[in-house]
């Protein structure tokens, strides 16, 4: 049930934070904003997904995961419901940007690596595939259908989608939440201890503590470089800009963006995929491979025909591989950090991540105004992930065999 109900917040957060992209050129053509305007508030909304991100894990410890939850669902949700009444641009930025960026945060990943600590000694890397899967799911196979229904009835009808969703997600988080398996007389799932724990005040780590011991681990800076390049090489890169790559080629939008739904459902595969494995394999064999496989794929791709069989091969072998990264990640961080520490580190790693996606996106579209092509970046970004593929094995292999 716990898991449940996570993998709805993660859904729910995942929508919300996925529809204004989808509504932003309805509202342009409602209002008269222009895209530099619309755009704007959706810069803000990463930047407070990042920051919230990190004041995730601090909330975590010190409110508890049930209130920090529903807080995060109230905030994107107030977000997404006033946007019904909105006129001004500074109304888009507020609701939009600040609200639905701030409450998608405290409803990220951070949250699932916080339960797969808490509930889970076993099959942790399954766990965290399936929530991997739940915000992809969310990011990239419910929002055509957002996209469908608002083109229809008008994007005040499609509000109404990600507002429902939100809200069974909090009730669900109310009424199946315990803060920690002790508290319903349960152990973690898979724990070998034979006797439940005793339920007892827990004093939370301060956050300079976790700040000074993971600081210096190195472990800790490879992955977090790591996954900046997993962001840069994604979301900033392959997602931002495939379909005007494909214009370049002569391939319709219509096809590339039938490419981009089809990794959207492969992502759900391989991330639940990944997970099963990080409970089978060392951790930092399984990175070293995917990010390896990812710099591949994007190295061999310019040097292909190009043609859209070509670009669908790209897109099976990508889809697989988009959130691959996640689950030995996080096994690994829950092993090394423990999971009082693996809400922050992971915290730290999901704002690189999206550091790393806004750099890519920029410096994508700069290399195709200078250049005159895209194939320059895909180049770089695939020699990213073989570095990041080469810097990690050393430091993470046998740091976490599963049990």
């Amino acid at each position: 049930m716990v898991a449940g109900a996570t993998v709805l917040a993660l859904l729910a957060a995942a929508v919300a934070m996925g529809a204004p992209s989808l509504l932003i050129l309805p509202l342009g053509r409602e209002f008269g904003w222009d895209v530099a305007t619309n755009s704007s508030a959706l810069s803000v909304r990463l930047a407070a997904f990042g920051v919230t991100s990190l004041l995730a894990s601090t909330a975590l410890n010190a409110w508890g995961v049930r209130r920090v939850a529903c807080a995060g669902l109230a905030l994107t949700g107030t977000g997404i419901f006033a946007s019904l009444a909105m006129t001004q641009t500074w109304h888009l930025v507020l609701l939009w940007g600040v609200l639905v960026g701030a409450g998608s945060g405290l409803t990220s990943l951070v949250l699932g690596t916080a339960i797969a600590g808490r509930w889970f000694e076993a099959r942790r890397g399954l766990v965290v595939g399936l929530f991997g899967a739940a915000a992809s799911a969310g990011q990239m196979l419910l929002l055509p259908g957002l996209a469908a229904v608002a083109d229809v009835l008008g994007w005040r009808t499609g509000i109404v989608i990600p507002c429902g969703l939100l809200t069974v997600a909090a009730v669900a988080m109310m009424a199946r939440l315990p803060e920690h398996p002790e508290d319903v007389g349960l152990l973690p799932y898979g724990s070998r201890d034979p006797r439940p724990a005793i339920t007892s005040p827990r004093t939370p780590l301060g956050t300079g503590r976790i700040l000074a011991d993971i600081s210096g681990s190195a472990l800790f800076w490879a992955l977090l470089g790591a996954f900046a390049i997993c962001g840069a090489t994604t979301s900033g890169l392959v997602q931002s800009h495939l379909v005007p790559f494909c214009a370049d080629l002569g391939i319709r939008p219509l096809q590339a963006s039938g490419l981009l739904a089809g990794m959207g459902l492969l992502t759900v595969i391989g991330s639940l995929g990944a997970g099963w494995l990080s409970d089978r394999f060392d951790a930092g064999w399984l990175l070293f491979w995917f990010y390896g496989v990812r710099g591949l794929s994007l190295v061999c791709l310019p040097f292909t025909d190009l043609s859209f069989a070509g670009l669908s091969l790209f897109a099976a072998v990508y889809g697989l591989d988009w959130i691959a990264t996640v689950p030995p990640t996080a096994r690994l961080v829950l092993a090394r950090f423990g999971p009082e520490r693996a809400p922050l580190v992971f915290g730290f790693m999901l704002a690189a991540h999206q550091a790393g996606a806004a750099a890519a996106a920029y410096a994508a579209a700069l290399a195709r105004i200078d250049l005159g092509s895209y194939l320059p970046s895909f180049l770089a970004a695939g020699a990213l992930c073989l570095l990041a593929a080469a810097a990690i094995l050393p430091l993470a292999a046998g740091r976490d065999m599963p049990p």
